[in-house]
């Protein structure tokens, strides 16, 4: 893995810390690799984040990917997409139902209260990731929203956006009501290079380049400086990353 991963933080608990800083924005992750959690662990942090935070949770889950951090947690890493399937029901009765039981292939829950119950009714949105047509697929049928990976190619989204939207059609949902996130990688840089890669380039590029995801059908750009080494390294120096971070961040706000 690349040095920026140095420098992550456990999510649950940064949000639960932002959570008591902000008022308004509303909190998520890109994404939480669901196997190496318990269902019934992460339903109970997530209504807690979903409370202390007034209602302002997304929660993003991912199905894993890194050999080594599935050896660490014990878990196997076969059959993720099933896995995943499951997860979501077994999430959805813990979220909403007075008497929680599951007996699944992969996730057992006794008969159980499961309380309290999310803010957000019927549950925070639940947004998953993947790159794979199963992942975009499952994305369509089952959750709210599809979160891209940071490797995403902005050129090519729009194909993604389209198989998930197509079997979210498949299912009898309304495909206008999922919500698209693009993982950008955002690098702040001096404009006017014919070479630029999207998402790279002087502010006004950039604001050109999300227009340009728009148009390909993603809804929301999560605006992902860790992977720019100016900012993201842990060589860098923190008032500096601090400083260039909050500058772009408030020149690529929302208007």
């Amino acid at each position: 893995m690349g040095e920026q991963y140095r420098a992550v933080h456990d999510p649950v608990v940064a949000l639960a810390y932002l959570a008591g800083q902000t008022s308004s924005i509303r909190l998520g992750v890109a994404v939480l690799n669901a196997p190496f959690f318990a269902p019934a662990v992460l339903a109970k942090q997530a209504v807690t984040l979903d409370e202390v935070s007034d209602g302002r949770l997304d929660l993003g889950l991912g199905a894993g990917w890194s050999d080594d951090e599935f050896a660490a947690v014990g878990v196997d890493k076969r059959h993720r997409g099933r896995r995943m399937a499951e997860y979501v029901a077994v999430l959805d009765r813990l979220f909403s139902d007075e008497i929680v039981r599951h007996d699944g292939e992969f996730y057992q829950v006794p008969a159980s209260r499961a309380d309290p119950k999310p803010r957000q009714r019927p549950r925070p949105p639940i947004l998953l990731g993947g790159t794979a047509e199963p992942a975009l697929r499952r994305a369509g049928r089952l959750a709210d929203g599809w979160i891209s990976s940071s490797r995403v190619d902005p050129n090519t989204i729009g194909k993604s956006v389209e198989v998930a939207r197509f079997a979210a059609t498949e299912a009898g949902r309304d495909p206008d009501a999922l919500r698209f996130i693009c993982r950008g990688v955002v690098k702040v840089r001096p404009g006017g290079d014919p070479e630029r890669r999207p998402l790279t380039g002087d502010l006004d590029e950039i604001r050109g380049d999300f227009a340009r995801l728009e148009q390909q059908g993603i809804t929301e750009v999560f605006v992902d400086l860790n992977f720019d080494p100016e900012i993201g390294s842990p060589d860098a120096d923190p008032a500096v990353s601090m400083r260039r971070a909050e500058e772009a961040l408030e020149a690529l706000a929302p208007r």
